[in-house]
């Protein structure tokens, strides 16, 4: 029969047990919480040095030589469900300026992206990110997006499709850049970008506090709800029918890595044409 002292002993030693994988766990959480961040920051800027740090941005060569591109999220493979691009060239043309305010602010926007793995609609708020849509309207009427692939596909710590560079690689843009905008948008809730939002991409770092209104033309739809600080103008969601063909190029998965850091979309997706209507 075991002595008080024994029990007490006994006792003593679990305890120190218990706090000891107390410990461990919250080592393991610290750890896992660094690289979910490290993931965040690697996807949201516009892309460049492959040795930068990098995230969910767009924009000139000039300007992303100083920015930085995705980290390698988890690769998969599985069959290319999309179809072979249509015939053509993305267009090389930059301008220097935002284009002028032609929109209706008061109006509801579409925007129709013809892909080669289907059509994916996206009503454009207008009211709330008004320049950052009327710079959509200007360069779809201009055929920018027109033969773009969308470059980069995330799988893990934030779930994106991003799009918009006529390079294909990350540190393309329109020549000019917008402000940020609806960034206190209700629908933002606990950091948290739903799925079916479209945002843009830009080169802010929140560690530095600098590269504010930044965007270009890149942007990126969210396929699965993803932990992101709201540092990237959501200005559109993704219609229903959409959203299946967000899924069926993320089911696809991931590429490996390119010598940018990119992680490609396993599915050839390229916008074959895309164009904006007033509703």
């Amino acid at each position: 029969m075991a002595t008080s002292d024994q029990r007490r002993r006994e006792l003593a030693r679990k305890k120190f047990e218990r706090q000891q994988e107390r410990r461990a766990q919250r080592r393991r959480a610290r750890r896992r919480n660094a690289v979910i961040a490290a993931a965040v920051a690697a996807v949201l800027v516009a892309g460049a040095a492959a040795a930068a740090t990098a995230g969910l941005g767009g924009g000139d060569k000039k300007k992303d030589d100083a920015a930085a591109s995705p980290e390698a999220s988890a690769t998969s493979k599985a069959p290319d469900p999309c179809d072979e691009p249509a015939g053509g060239e993305p267009g090389t043309e930059q301008w220097k300026k935002e284009p002028a305010m032609t929109i209706d602010t008061s109006a509801s926007y579409v925007m129709e992206l013809e892909t080669t793995c289907g059509d994916i609609g996206i009503t454009m708020d207008a009211e709330k990110a008004p320049r950052t849509v009327n710079s959509f309207n200007f360069l779809a009427g201009e055929g920018f997006f027109d033969h773009t692939k969308c470059h980069r596909l995330t799988e893990s710590g934030i779930y994106v499709l991003q799009c918009g560079d006529p390079k294909g690689t990350g540190q393309g843009g329109p020549g000019y850049t917008i402000p940020d905008e609806n960034l206190k948008d209700p629908k933002l809730k606990g950091n948290v970008y739903p799925a079916g939002t479209v945002a843009m991409a830009n080169k802010y770092n929140a560690a530095e506090k600098k590269g504010r209104d930044s965007g270009g033309s890149q942007f990126f739809l969210v396929y699965q709800d993803s932990q992101l600080p709201p540092d990237y103008t959501p200005f559109g969601t993704v219609d229903e029918e959409g959203m299946k063909v967000l899924k069926k190029i993320a089911d696809a998965g991931a590429a490996a890595p390119d010598a940018t850091q990119n992680t490609a979309p396993n599915a050839t997706v390229v916008i074959n044409k895309a164009t904006v209507r007033k509703s």
